[in-house]
């Protein structure tokens, strides 16, 4: 009877094991190629601020994610809190494309809007075109440049204005929210390209302008500050999105990291749950062997 008993101590062992929490390393990416990733966004799930959550993605280079596709980022300033991104399929002035929306969602559009100095200039609009009408306060000219020069002096714009003696046709240099609550089809203009860093382009030609969207977001006040000093990396639960402090492999707070501290709100994540599962076990498998000894 005896030889019977550790095998099946030994089997049970194995299935108490298989009830062990997992513990999974917690480890966010701080970087995609030579752009660092910092709070409030993340490359994997948990990581940054919930608000942020799955916004960027990192292939061979970093993307900005929205409705309408994806978009490089060319650079993310913390201490300006701006992020550039370049649209692959935006007309500039090398190259024509065909059109397409640059749409957000609600919560992109409120926590990373396109800045006050990135412009939006539409081009090829028909004489129906509400912003040439009923809207047409929502056109502007920035540092004193025109439609004509913008079609004169660009390769890919000059088949806009390739018949002698005609007018232009129209375009309108307009700001983000524009296109936010019209889409293309709508403002009736065939291509659209934008610019950045609008408010020292005085005097410069189009051919040097910055093509691209930059955006401001805003840092979430959650004491991250305190997180990152005590050596963890600010991150969220991915069931509840509550914020978390990721500290190791077997441990997350939700202030700051330290082994034995007792901090204010601190709610250990899955250690404590796990190792009091693992003595737990030890202790039964202890018991099993005792009781194989009188079988």
């Amino acid at each position: 009877m005896r030889p019977l008993s550790k095998p099946l101590t030994i089997i049970n062992f194995t299935l108490l094991l298989s009830l062990l929490p997992t513990l999974t390393l917690s480890q966010c990416r701080d970087s995609c190629g030579d752009i660092s990733i910092n709070y409030p966004f993340g490359l994997d799930d948990g990581c940054g601020a919930p608000q942020f959550r799955r916004m960027l993605n990192c292939s061979t280079d970093l993307f900005f994610l929205t409705p309408s596709g994806s978009y490089k980022v060319e650079s993310i300033n913390y201490d300006k809190k701006t992020i550039v991104v370049y649209d692959p399929a935006m007309s500039t002035c090398s190259i024509l494309q065909p059109h397409h929306n640059f749409l957000m969602t609600d919560i992109q559009s409120a926590l990373i809007p396109p800045t006050s100095d990135t412009v939006f200039a539409l081009l090829n609009c028909s004489i129906d075109s509400p912003i040439l009408n009923h809207y047409n306060y929502l056109c502007f000219n920035f540092s004193s440049h025109s439609c004509d020069e913008l079609y004169g002096s660009c390769n890919a714009f000059r088949v806009f204005h390739m018949v002698p003696n005609t007018t232009s046709p129209p375009c309108c240099f307009t700001s983000y929210d524009t296109v936010k609550f019209m889409s293309m089809n709508v403002l009736d203009c065939t291509h659209y390209t934008t610019v950045t860093n609008t408010d020292g382009l005085s005097g410069i030609g189009p051919q040097d302008w910055v093509y691209g969207i930059k955006m401001s977001f805003a840092v979430p006040d959650s004491g991250c500050d305190r997180c990152a000093a005590s050596g963890g990396t600010c991150g969220f639960d991915t069931e509840t999105e509550g914020q978390l402090c990721l500290c190791s492999s077997s441990s997350n707070y939700t202030r700051e990291c330290g082994l034995g501290s007792v901090t204010a709100g601190v709610n250990c994540a899955t250690s404590s749950v796990g190792f009091q599962a693992f003595f737990v076990i030890v202790l039964i498998y202890k018991l099993f062997n005792s009781v194989a000894l009188f079988v």
